[in-house]
């Protein structure tokens, strides 16, 4: 229960709306299937309905996709999981695949789909259609918007934001509202999708930023923003400066965010993010082992992560780590090391996942040969590929087991080693069912 409306699908509203489009936004996260059935019969605009595609969603899309058609609608898909899989979505009811940032694509698709059809969209950069022979078309790549102060704030307005807030509250004891100050990731991860904003990092101006903040606390009065970005802490002077922008402002609103461990080794950072207010910030750690994270492409070190976390937590600063199981040639003894890196780093909170490949990755490319599906692409997200030759599910979730336990003995040993013999007794089981673990794996 800490939903977060889907700020591409805001700022496409705001933006279009601006150019002179009707738009409405349909928010599913509190609405019923039936109900978005009603709207799309008694919908009196021109019938074209844009859906937003992630990792998880696809049976969704498609069944919404389903639904949109029968009512005579053309539909646009966009978002990561459409752009890595334009043929299947086209293939399955889609008429135009989205490819990049939305906005300026779509002020001019909406004229063109109006004056020719799903099927003659030839010179609409960033979109991939079916022309009149049933040819999948793919036209160049739109360029990437370089002002993003040119952009309207998400369209927070065509929805019930206010509904989001108070789940929060009532679950969490806090209301929360996301933004971002930036679009992209300059890193090359090697499992890390980027079908959106490529590899490119561009950034709001701080001023700019602090404008949309203050519109926020005056509007919605939340407890807390998330601030949505890749990487938050990239740009130093950037950071500084909107530091003092805020400072200037009064506006100190506590938040959560995400970083990356080499882009917080200076207690100048950690200082600018606690003055901001930065009650709590996620670092993806993912290993242990220096051997795994090298081979991801991570550009990260071990050492950086625990100085990372263990600075942020010395400016009151708590800290979210990410860890992935299950990565390309990794070892038990990759296993441990994960285990004593947490051990010995102690994030405030740690989430595990398997690894999974992400098609137009460098992590895909590794194991393509190998990827398995056990149901049919339509049912399925990226996230049930398995990959033959690796260990299975159940294995890992034994090595979830003697990490959890094996991290809450070490943090109950100084206070209460009764209980911390007991967790030890069962990271040690954990560990020795690992390593009797038959040499089998996934077939």
């Amino acid at each position: 229960m800490r939903p977060y409306p889907t700020l591409g699908l805001l700022y496409l509203s705001s933006y279009l709306t601006r150019a002179g489009f009707s738009v409405e936004v349909f928010d599913t996260t509190f609405a019923s299937r039936e109900a978005m059935e009603e709207r799309l019969r008694s919908w009196n605009g021109a019938r074209v309905v844009g859906i937003y595609t992630n990792l998880v969603t696809r049976p969704a899309v498609l069944d919404v996709a389903h639904r949109a058609k029968a009512h005579g609608f053309t539909v646009v898909l966009g978002g990561p999981e459409s752009a890595n899989y334009p043929e299947e979505y086209l293939a399955r009811g889609a008429d135009v695949v989205v490819v990049g940032e939305g906005e300026a694509t779509m002020a001019e698709l909406l004229p063109a789909l109006a004056a020719r059809g799903p099927h003659r969209l030839h010179g609409v950069a960033g979109v991939v259609f079916r022309d009149e022979d049933g040819a999948v078309v793919r036209n160049p790549e739109r360029a990437k918007i370089a002002d993003l102060d040119s952009l309207p704030w998400p369209d927070r307005e065509a929805i019930d934001q206010q509904r989001y807030i108070d789940v929060w509250r009532t679950h969490h004891g806090s209301g929360s509202v996301n933004l971002i100050t930036a679009r992209g990731c300059a890193y090359k991860c090697n499992w890390c999708s980027h079908a959106v904003f490529g590899f490119s990092h561009r950034r709001r101006s701080a001023a700019g930023t602090a404008d949309e903040v203050s519109h926020i606390v005056e509007r919605w009065a939340p407890d807390q923003v998330w601030y949505a970005d890749d990487v938050f802490t990239v740009n130093h002077s950037w950071l500084f400066e909107y530091a003092a922008e805020m400072k200037k402002r009064g506006l100190k609103i506590p938040f959560e965010t995400i970083s990356r461990a080499d882009r917080m080794m200076k207690d100048e950072v950690l200082e600018a993010l606690a003055g901001l207010g930065c009650t709590r910030v996620w670092i993806g750690s993912e290993s242990g082992s220096q051997r795994i994270l090298d081979a991801m492409q991570r550009g990260v070190t071990v050492e950086q992560v625990r100085w990372a976390t263990k600075a942020a937590q010395r400016h009151g600063i708590q800290v979210g780590m990410f860890l992935m199981w299950g990565y390309e040639g990794e070892t038990f003894e990759d296993i441990e090391a994960t285990v004593e890196h947490v051990k010995e780093t102690n994030p405030d909170i740690f989430f595990t996942t398997v690894s999974y490949p992400i098609r137009n990755t460098g992590y895909f490319e590794k194991v393509k040969d190998r990827v398995v599906l056990d149901r049919s692409w339509e049912e399925a997200g990226d996230r049930d590929y398995r990959i033959r030759g690796r260990r299975s599910k159940a294995y890992y979730r034994v090595a979830d087991a003697w990490l959890r336990n094996a991290v809450a003995a070490s943090r109950l040993s100084a206070v209460d080693p009764a209980a911390a013999a007991v967790k030890q007794e069962l990271a040690g089981n954990a560990r020795a069912e690992l390593l009797a673990a038959p040499l089998e794996t996934e077939a």
